[in-house]
Parts: C-alpha cells; sequence; structure tokens
C-alpha cells in the first residue's frame, strides 16, 4: 500500500465508526461504538447490491472497498452502464444504482409499475473528456461544432477522414470510439453536442467498458473517443485530452479540477449520481449505513479517482436530502439539463 493510500486509509478508519454507529444507533459506549462495525449487526446474509454507471463505478468501487474493511458486510459493484444499471434496478435486482445521467421518464415509469421509489442524489462532478491519440498533432482543440460533425448521426459512413471534419487537418481516417447505447455518458454526450440524446451515428466501436475505449484509440493514430475523466487521468500517458471550444472564435478549454469548478469547461462537465431504493434505505439497516458512509466519507475517494466533490453547501444539502428520504427527480420529465445546478435540483423535489 502506497503512503497516499495509507494516509486515506487511516482517515476513513478515524471517522467510520462514527458513521456506522450513527447508521446503526448505536449505544453510548465506547465497547458497543466498535462492535457496530460489526458485520453480525446486519445479519449474516447482508449484502449491499449496486450496478450501474461505469463512470460512477471507481468512486463506488473505492467506497464499497473501505466499508466491507471496516464492516465485513459483502458489497457487490457491477458495470452494466446508466440504462443497463437501472433496468435492474427497477425490476428490483439492486438497492443502488450508479448513475453518469439523470434517470429518463421511461425508467421512472418502469420503477413505479414495480413499486419502487428512489432517492437521487448527486454525488460528484465529472468531466466527460474527448481523447485522440498522441499522435495526432493538429486536433489538439476542437469546437462543439467540429464534434457534432463527427459523431452526429448524418455522418455515418460519410465523414470517414479528418480532413472532412476541418479541411485544414490531413486526409487520414477517422477511427471512432465511444460508450455503447447503455450507457449515461452516451446520452449525455449525445444531448450536450448533437443536440439530442441518443442521436449519433453508429459506425463506431462501442463498449461500456471504458479501458476498452482506451485501448483503442490508444492503438490508432486516427483514433478519437470520449469518457469520464477519471479514466483520462488514469491513462493520459496514452492518450491526449482535447480542448473544447463551444465556438469558433473562443480558445479551447482543458478538463480539469479547476475548469469544471470555475465552470468554463462547457458543455461537457456533469454532475454524476447514485440512486437509492427508498425501501432498502428503510428496510436494509446495512444499505442505509453504506449510504451514510459514502456520503461521510467519500470526498477523499472522489479527489483519488480524479473527479470533482461537490461544493461544501451543495454536499450539505444533498445529506439533509438523503437524511429526510426525498423520493423523486430534480429532472423534469427525467430530461438531462446542461450546466445544471445540484441546489436546484434538490430543492425541485417535493
Amino acid at each position: 500500500m502506497n503512503a497516499a493510500k495509507l494516509i486515506l486509509k487511516r482517515t476513513i478508519q478515524l471517522t467510520s465508526a462514527i458513521a456506522i454507529a450513527s447508521a446503526l444507533g448505536a449505544c453510548s459506549t465506547s465497547e458497543d461504538t466498535t462492535a457496530s462495525a460489526d458485520a453480525a449487526d446486519f445479519g449474516p446474509k447482508a449484502i449491499v447490491k449496486i450496478d450501474g454507471s461505469s463512470t460512477v463505478f471507481p468512486v463506488t468501487e473505492a467506497v464499497a472497498e473501505e466499508f466491507q474493511i471496516d464492516t465485513k458486510v459483502k458489497v457487490t459493484v457491477g458495470i452494466s452502464g446508466t440504462g443497463g444499471g437501472f433496468k435492474k434496478f427497477c425490476r428490483g435486482e439492486t438497492d443502488i444504482s450508479g448513475a453518469s445521467r439523470p434517470i429518463k421518464q421511461k425508467e421512472i415509469d418502469k420503477c413505479k409499475e414495480a413499486g419502487i421509489e428512489f432517492i437521487e442524489l448527486p454525488i460528484a462532478f465529472d468531466a466527460l473528456t474527448v481523447v485522440i491519440n498522441p499522435a495526432n498533432e493538429f486536433a489538439k482543440e476542437m469546437t462543439v461544432a467540429e464534434l457534432k460533425t463527427i459523431w452526429g448521426p448524418e455522418a455515418q459512413e460519410t465523414i470517414i477522414s479528418w480532413n472532412q471534419v476541418n479541411p485544414a487537418w490531413p486526409d487520414q481516417p477517422l477511427k471512432l470510439f465511444g460508450p455503447g447505447a447503455d450507457s449515461g455518458t452516451f446520452d449525455y454526450f449525445t444531448e450536450a453536442v448533437v443536440g439530442k440524446s441518443k442521436s449519433s451515428r453508429g459506425d463506431f466501436t462501442a463498449s461500456e467498458d471504458d479501458n476498452v475505449l482506451v485501448t483503442g484509440v490508444a492503438g490508432d493514430k486516427g483514433g478519437i473517443g470520449y469518457f469520464g475523466y477519471a479514466y483520462y487521468e488514469e491513462n493520459k500517458d496514452k492518450l491526449s485530452a482535447v480542448a473544447i471550444s463551444e465556438d469558433a472564435g473562443k480558445a479551447g478549454v482543458l478538463p480539469s479540477k479547476e475548469s469544471i469548478e470555475d465552470g468554463t469547461y462547457t458543455p461537457l462537465a456533469r454532475p454524476i449520481f447514485i440512486y437509492v431504493k427508498k425501501s432498502a434505505a428503510e428496510e436494509k439497516a446495512h444499505v442505509k449505513a453504506f449510504v451514510d458512509y459514502y456520503l461521510a466519507n467519500g470526498r477523499p475517494l472522489i479527489e483519488e479517482v480524479k473527479y470533482v466533490p461537490l461544493p461544501a453547501e451543495d454536499q450539505a444539502a444533498v445529506v439533509a436530502h438523503w437524511n429526510a428520504l426525498k423520493t423523486g427527480t430534480g429532472f423534469v420529465g427525467g430530461k438531462s439539463e446542461v450546466g445544471v445546478k445540484i441546489k436546484d435540483l434538490l430543492d425541485r423535489v417535493r
């Protein structure tokens, strides 16, 4: 274990006993507080079942690892993609679903049909990152319009060379890599760039596994793709990030903690979420304890995996929202909103 990880773990261990004790309604003695972290208090078959977004996965996996160490409660974390995760969630197969875009109306309807109420919790900000092969020296900056030229549905089997996007660029074959149709990243990118969710050309290599996309772009000189910022940071020795400009006359902006926080990385900065089944929160002490732990101890883990934590005021609002077990979504009609404010989202849920 490296030094940073050791420091992080010790920090989490100092706070975890408090979080777990609170979740279980622990007694006041120090012996009882220590005992509250034992899996027996949750029942021998206690499991927290999670699936969903590959973008949210690094955060949830990191929290799950620490929670399992401290409580001995098993946590399973799948990566079916945001859409795939919601399918399982609305069938009652999971307790928590990770999402890199808000729940859609058709998913809300499926959950309602199954009698499942959910609590929507923003957990961090992500910068959806456009990446190219490091050998590409000409497309270090791109406009949203150029991205739309590449990825729009009308580009299928038509825009196949870089010089068709920008005549100043070489006649070099384009090779596209992106998330699959079940991915919330795919939904958000198409909404922000093309103007309509899921509106995209289909002739690209698609995968819910972001590592497949990294390998594809890194292995082809004409490669271009997109995924969450954490995967770029983890693989920036193999890839180059593209600076994005909303307008041709403006300088491109690279994704970073600073450009997300100050609002200059637009339109590809976005919140990411976990959705919790209300009945699981009310009836399963180990699920309630896990989410308490996530919100209390997630900040250093979010930073470790290179996402941007919520500002303190927003984080406090999310915790209050969770403690009140407020159900429903802050997105009107289940539609994504570019540049949405966390406080506005939470205030809409009544």
